[in-house]
C-alpha cells in the first residue's frame, strides 16, 4: 500500500473549507439556541391525543400538529403515576422518591419539594443565557404567610415559589384546583387574598357523569363561604374554574409575544406550561361546552387543545416557530373516570394499556411524548425506544451546550442524539423506573418490565396481592409483545427477574441511574422495598 503525499493546491483547498466553515456565519448559526416551551397536562391519558388514537371520540388537531410536524416517543413515560412527583422529576432530572416525598402528592402550603440549590432546567438555562418563565399549576410547595383558618397575611410574599427555583417570571396558581388555594399568583405575590372558602360541589353540566362514577366530576364554582370549615379551600372572590385555561393561555401568548424580539436578537426564551386539565374538575369554558360527542370530558380536552394551538399561533405570528422546541406531555396517566369515558362513549384514553393515573401498569405513566422543533427534527419521526420525563433537562442541556455537575439529573439521560436524526439502539439511556401512587416500584429494561409487587398499587393504602405458596411474587411482562400486561412471565424467566432486581437495587442504593459517583439521598422507613428487606 502508497501513501500518497497531498498536493499543496489540496491543502490550500482543505484550509480553505475549514477557514469557512468556521467563518462568522457558520458561527453564528452553531451558537443559534432554540426558545423551549415545555406543555404539561395533567392527568391526560396517551389515547387522548387523536394522532395517538385515530379511534379517538373527539380531534385534538392542534397537539396533532406536534406529533404530526415532530417526532413522537411512543414508548415515553412520566416518572410517577401521580402529580408532584412527575413535576419534581420533569424540573430535576431525577426521580422524586430520592426525595422525602415517598407516596402520594403534596398539598399546596409548605417547603418547596425542589432542594434549594438544586439544578432546574429553569436554572441551567437562566445560566445560559436564556429568559425563563412558567404559566400554570405549581404543585410542589411553597410557603404562605400564616397558618390555613388562622392568620394568613397574604399582603406578605410567598416564598419556595416558581421564581426561587430558577424562573425570572411565574403567573399561576398554587397547586391543583380540588385542593389548595385558589388564587392567581404573580413572581412571588398573591394577586386577589383567597378570603373566601369552598368545597366540591356537584356539577349541574348535564354533560357530567355525576354520581355514576368514580370519582363524581364536581365543581369549585361560586358562591363561596364566608366562615372557615374542616376541609375547605381558601379560594379569592373572583376566582372561576372555567376562565383557568383561558387566562393561562392568555397570559402564554402575552409572555411569547414580548420575548420574540429578544430572542430574534440572540436571547432565547424558556417558557414552562403546566396545565390545569383535564384533571378534575371538569370545568369547562361556556364556549367549549357541548363540542364532542365524549361528554364534558371530551369538551375539556378539546378546550385543552384549543389552548395548546394559542400557544403554536403565537410562535408562527412572531416568526420564531422554526427554531422553537415545542415538548407536549402529561404529569401520568388518565384519571379513573378513563372507565366511564370507555363504557359510555366507547373512548379509550389509556387506549390498550392497563390502568390509569396511580397504578403501577403503563396505563398510569405511559403518556404523550411529542416534540417538534422544525429546525431539527424531521417531522413525521415515531421512536419506539423507552425514554423518561427525566430526560428533559439532560437534552435540554445537550442541545445548549451546558454541562450537568455531577449532583444534578442523575436520571436524565440526553435524547439529542435520537433529535438529530443520528442512529440510535438501546445502549442510549439507562432502565426506566416507575413509581405508583402508593410508593411502589418497577422497572423497566428494554421488552422486560418487572413490576416489584402483585396489583397496581395505585390506592396510597393499596390492598396488595399477597401470593399464596407457589405463585409468582412479583409480575414480569414482556412489553413488546404485551404492552396491556396480561401475561405475567415470572416463572418463565427467573433469570431476568433476578437481572432486575438486582438492579433496580443498585439504582436506589447508587442514588442515580446515569453514569457517575454515588449521590445521597433521603433514605429512611421505606416499606415499599419490599425486594431489599432483611
Amino acid at each position: 500500500m502508497s501513501i500518497l503525499k497531498p498536493s499543496l493546491s489540496l491543502i490550500f483547498i482543505a484550509f480553505s473549507f475549514l477557514f469557512f466553515e468556521c467563518g462568522p456565519e457558520k458561527k453564528k448559526q452553531k451558537i443559534e439556541k432554540p426558545n423551549i416551551i415545555i406543555i404539561y397536562t395533567d392527568d391526560q391519558g396517551y389515547g387522548d391525543v387523536s394522532a395517538l388514537n385515530p379511534e379517538a371520540k373527539f380531534q385534538t388537531p392542534n397537539i396533532d400538529r406536534i406529533a404530526n410536524e415532530g417526532a413522537v416517543f411512543t414508548d415515553g413515560h412520566s416518572s410517577d403515576a401521580v402529580c408532584s412527583p412527575s413535576r419534581y422529576s420533569l424540573l430535576t432530572g431525577r426521580y422524586s422518591w430520592r426525595t422525602s416525598l415517598k407516596k402520594g402528592v403534596l398539598g399546596a402550603d409548605g417547603p418547596c419539594l425542589i432542594e434549594e440549590g438544586r439544578m432546574t432546567i429553569a436554572s441551567m438555562l437562566q445560566d445560559a443565557g436564556y429568559n425563563t418563565a412558567m404559566v400554570g399549576k405549581w404543585h410542589l410547595n411553597m410557603q404562605f404567610e400564616g397558618r390555613l383558618g388562622e392568620n394568613r397575611d397574604w399582603s406578605k410574599p410567598f416564598t419556595e415559589g416558581p421564581t426561587s427555583r430558577g424562573f425570572d417570571y411565574f403567573f399561576g396558581i398554587p397547586a391543583s384546583m380540588n385542593f389548595g388555594v385558589l388564587t392567581y399568583l404573580e413572581n412571588d405575590s398573591v394577586l386577589e387574598p383567597p378570603t373566601l372558602w369552598t368545597k366540591k360541589k356537584s356539577n349541574d353540566n348535564p354533560r357530567s357523569y355525576g354520581n355514576n362514577a368514580t370519582p363524581a366530576d364536581y365543581r369549585m364554582t361560586p358562591p363561596y363561604e364566608i366562615e372557615y370549615k374542616k376541609g375547605w379551600l381558601e379560594v379569592a372572590p373572583s376566582f372561576n374554574d372555567e376562565l383557568v385555561l383561558k387566562t393561562f393561555a392568555e397570559k402564554a401568548v402575552a409572555y411569547i409575544n414580548k420575548s420574540a424580539q429578544d430572542a430574534k436578537n440572540g436571547k432565547p426564551f424558556f417558557l414552562y406550561m403546566p396545565l390545569t386539565s383535564p384533571h378534575l374538575p371538569h370545568c369547562t369554558h361556556p364556549d367549549f361546552q357541548g363540542k364532542t360527542d365524549c361528554g364534558n370530558y371530551g369538551d375539556f380536552m378539546v378546550e385543552t387543545d384549543y389552548r395548546v394551538g394559542q400557544v403554536l399561533d403565537a410562535l408562527k405570528a412572531n416568526g420564531i416557530e422554526e427554531n422553537t422546541l415545542v415538548i407536549f406531555s402529561a404529569d401520568n396517566g388518565a384519571e379513573t373516570n378513563y372507565v366511564y369515558q370507555r363504557e359510555t362513549f366507547n373512548h379509550y384514553s389509556s387506549l390498550h394499556f392497563k390502568g390509569g393515573k396511580r397504578d403501577i401498569y403503563e396505563g398510569g405513566h405511559r403518556v404523550p411524548y411529542l416534540m417538534r422543533w422544525p429546525k431539527t427534527i424531521n417531522a413525521g419521526q415515531r421512536i419506539d425506544l423507552p425514554v423518561s420525563q427525566t430526560d428533559y433537562l439532560a437534552t435540554i442541556a445537550d442541545i445548549v451546550g451546558q454541562k450537568i455537575p455531577e449532583n444534578a439529573a442523575e436520571d436524565s439521560y440526553s435524547l439529542y442524539p435520537i433529535l438529530k436524526g443520528e442512529n440510535y439502539d438501546s445502549t442510549i439511556r439507562g432502565e426506566i423506573i416507575h413509581h405508583s401512587a402508593s410508593g411502589y416500584f418497577a422497572i423497566r429494561a428494554g421488552k422486560w418490565k418487572l413490576n416489584m409487587l402483585r396489583g397496581s398499587g395505585g390506592s396510597l393504602k393499596p390492598t396488595l396481592i399477597q401470593p399464596k405458596e407457589g405463585e409468582a411474587l412479583y409480575e414480569l411482562y414482556n412489553i413488546d409483545d404485551d404492552p396491556s400486561e396480561t401475561t405475567n412471565l415470572y416463572f418463565e424467566h427467573p433469570e431476568i427477574v433476578e437481572k432486575l432486581t438486582q438492579r433496580i437495587t443498585e439504582i436506589i442504593k447508587n442514588g442515580r441511574t446515569t453514569p457517575g459517583a454515588p449521590q445521597d439521598y433521603v433514605k429512611g422507613d421505606w416499606e415499599q422495598l419490599t425486594w431489599m428487606q432483611p
